[in-house]
C-alpha cells in the first residue's frame, strides 16, 4: 500500500496532522477544564461577596421591607445569572432562604425539615468549616450527600456572613459540574469543527504538494529507464527552483555527458578500427602478393620494407593507446626530479635531426638562461617535447622555421614550440586534444601519425598539474606553450 513515495508522503503528513491535532485537543481539553472551573469560581465568589454586603444592609435596616425585598431580588438575579442554586443559612445550619425555589431544588431539599418544620442542614460538615474562616471555601462533590439524588457532582462556593464582627451565617452558591463544563464543551465543539475543516484542507494541500514532489521523481525515473536503454536524447523539463530542480539539472548534465561519452566511444572505436584496418590491409595484401607470386621476387625487399614500416606503426599505435589508457586511469606514475629543460630540448632536437634535415628546416633555440631547472618527470616531458616538435616538423613546409624557447615567470617555467606552418582553424583548436583528431581531414599530410600525440601530451601535462595552450593563425603558424614548476637545483647538483 505504501510502496510509492506519494502514498508515503500523504500517509506521513496525515499522521503528523492527526498526532498534532490530538495533542492540541488533549491540552486544550484540560486547559478549558481548569479555565472554566476557575472562571466559575471567580464569578460565584464575587457574587458571594456582593450578597455578603447586602446582608449587612439588611441587618442595618431590619424594619425596612423594601430592603428585604431587594435582597430577595438580588439573590434571585444572581441565581439566574450564574445558573446556580443559592442558599443562606444561620450559624446553626438553618436554611434562611434559597433560590431558585424550583421543583427540582425542592426535591433535593426533602428530608431537611427539623421538628419545627424549618429546613436545616443536618451534617455539621456542611457548615462548620465555613463558619471558622473569612476565606472563600470551595468544594466539589455531592456536598456531603445533599445533592446525591441529582446524579451529578456539584461545585459549591461558601462565604461566611458577618455583621459588626459577628458571624450571622453563610451564603452557599451551588452549580452542577456539567453546567461548569458547558463552556468547555461549547469551545471544544468549535475546536473539533475547526480541526475537521483544517484536516480536510490540509489533506488536499498535502495531496497537491505530494504530487509536486512525486511527479518529477517519476519523470526522472522514467527518463533514467529510457537512457539506460541507450537513448541519450531524452531531457527533463523540470523548472522548479528547489532540490528537485537542481537534481533535474544535474540529471540533464549527466545525460549530456553520457551522450558525449557515447559519441566519443563510437568515434574512438571507428578511429581505432580505421587506424588498424588500413595498415593490416596493406600488410595482408603485400604478403599475399609475395606468397602467390603476384609480386615479382626483385620487388620483395621493397614491399617487405613497407610491411615492416606498417607493423612499426601498428606497434606505436598500440603502445600509445595503452599509455593513454593508463594515464586516463591514473595508473601511470611519474618520478618528479630536478633537471635542465634546456638540455632535454637539445637532446630532442638531436633525436629529430634526420626529419629536420630532410625538410631543410631551421630550428632556433631561445633560452632565457643557459640552465633552466624544472621539477618534473624527465622521460614524460621528453615525450611531450618530441610530440610537439614532431607536429611542428610535420606541418611546417620545407625550408620553414621552428622555434623552441624557455622562460621563467615567478615559480613557473614556460616552454614554447612554435612553427610557421599551415596553422589550425579556430573551430578546431579545442578539438585537437581529442584522441585520433587530425586537423587535415584528408590525412594527406599525416601518413605515419596515430592521432594520439596531443592527447598524450595533454594527459602528461595534466598529471603534472600544469597548463598547456595553443595559439594559431591559419597560414601563419602555430605555437604550443606549457608550464612546469621551477626546480630547486638540489637534486640536479647532488
Amino acid at each position: 500500500m505504501f510502496k510509492s513515495i506519494f502514498s508515503r508522503l500523504v500517509a506521513v503528513f496525515i499522521a503528523v496532522l492527526i498526532v498534532g491535532f490530538s495533542i492540541t485537543a488533549v491540552m486544550l481539553y484540560y486547559f478549558l477544564d481548569n479555565f472554566a472551573t476557575r472562571e466559575k469560581v471567580d464569578v460565584l465568589s464575587r457574587s458571594a461577596e456582593v450578597i455578603n454586603q447586602y446582608i449587612g444592609i439588611v441587618y442595618e435596616n431590619l424594619d425596612n421591607s423594601y430592603v428585604a425585598a431587594s435582597l430577595e431580588y438580588t439573590i434571585q438575579n444572581f441565581s439566574s445569572n450564574t445558573n446556580s442554586f443559592i442558599m443562606i443559612i444561620d450559624p446553626t445550619g438553618k436554611i434562611a432562604t434559597y433560590k431558585p425555589s424550583s421543583p427540582e431544588i425542592l426535591k433535593l431539599l426533602e428530608g431537611l425539615e427539623d421538628e419545627t418544620g424549618q429546613l436545616r442542614l443536618k451534617d455539621k460538615n456542611q457548615y462548620n468549616k465555613v463558619m471558622l474562616t473569612d476565606e472563600i471555601v470551595k468544594e466539589k462533590g455531592n456536598f456531603y450527600g445533599l445533592f446525591k439524588g441529582s446524579g451529578v457532582d456539584w461545585l459549591t462556593i461558601e462565604k461566611r456572613l458577618k455583621y459588626k464582627d459577628h458571624v450571622v451565617g453563610a451564603v452557599y452558591l451551588h452549580t452542577p459540574i456539567p453546567e461548569v463544563n458547558r463552556l468547555r464543551t461549547s469551545v471544544f465543539r468549535l475546536f473539533q469543527f475547526a480541526v475537521t475543516i483544517s484536516i480536510l484542507i490540509s489533506i488536499v494541500l498535502v495531496y497537491i504538494f505530494s504530487l509536486r514532489i512525486s511527479k518529477p521523481l517519476k519523470e526522472i525515473n522514467n527518463a533514467a529507464r529510457i537512457i539506460a536503454g541507450g537513448e541519450f536524447q531524452k531531457r527533463l523539463s523540470i523548472r522548479s527552483r528547489d532540490e528537485i530542480g537542481e537534481l533535474a539539472n544535474s540529471f540533464n548534465h549527466m545525460v549530456a555527458a553520457l551522450q558525449n561519452l557515447e559519441e566519443m566511444r563510437r568515434g574512438f572505436i571507428a578511429n581505432v578500427s580505421h587506424e588498424l584496418r588500413t595498415p593490416m590491409t596493406s600488410i595482408r595484401g603485400f604478403i599475399e602478393g609475395i606468397l602467390d607470386g603476384t609480386i615479382p621476387s626483385e620487388r620483395h625487399q621493397y614491399y617487405l620494407t613497407i610491411v615492416r614500416d606498417e607493423t612499426t606503426r601498428l606497434n606505436r599505435l598500440v603502445n600509445d593507446l595503452l599509455d593513454l589508457a593508463k594515464m586516463e586511469a591514473g595508473e601511470m606514475s611519474f618520478q618528479l626530479k630536478d633537471f635542465d629543460i634546456n638540455e632535454l630540448i637539445r637532446r630532442c632536437i638531436i633525436k629529430l635531426e634526420t626529419q629536420i634535415t630532410a625538410k631543410d628546416l631551421q630550428v632556433e633555440a631561445d633560452f632565457e638562461e643557459e640552465e633552466m631547472l624544472v621539477k618534473a618527470d624527465a622521460d614524460a616531458i621528453e615525450r611531450v617535447i618530441i610530440n610537439l616538435m614532431h607536429n611542428a616538423i610535420k606541418f611546417t613546409p620545407e625550408a620553414g622555421k621552428i622555434k623552441v624557447s624557455t622562460s621563467k615567470h615567478k615559480e613557473k617555467v614556460y616552454i614554447s614550440v612554435a612553427d610557421n606552418g599551415i596553422g589550425i582553424e579556430k573551430e578546431e583548436i579545442d578539438a585537437i586534444w581529442e584522441r585520433f583528431h587530425k586537423s587535415d581531414k584528408s590525412r594527406s599530410q599525416d601518413k605515419t601519425g596515430t592521432g594520439l600525440g596531443l592527447a598524450i601530451v595533454k594527459n602528461i601535462i595534466n598529471e603534472h598539474s600544469q597548463n598547456i595552450w595553443v595559439e594559431s593563425e591559419l597560414g601563419k603558424g602555430t605555437e604550443f606553450t606549457f608550464t612546469l614548476n621551477k626546480g630547486s637545483g638540489n637534486e640536479a647538483h647532488s
